[in-house]
């Protein structure tokens, strides 16, 4: 793992959110979409987060993700 990997799967989580109607995925919905491992798609998450490019918010038990 390192930066320029993470940033790939940051664009990667991006698409996926950018295509969806609502521009919001679960994180298993997510992980699905970008056929990411979880510790590739949590450090993408993080990539995105310090960017302040989504929110979080949970649902149930799953993570919700969101484009904002």
């Amino acid at each position: 793992m390192n930066i320029e990997s993470i940033g790939t799967w940051a664009g990667e989580a991006y698409k996926a959110l950018e295509n969806t109607d609502t521009k919001t995925l679960g994180l298993k919905g997510l992980k699905k979409a970008t056929k990411l491992r979880k510790d590739e798609l949590m450090a993408a998450l993080g990539w995105l987060g310090r960017e302040g490019k989504i929110a979080l918010t949970t649902d149930d038990e799953d993570l919700v993700i969101t484009l904002v």
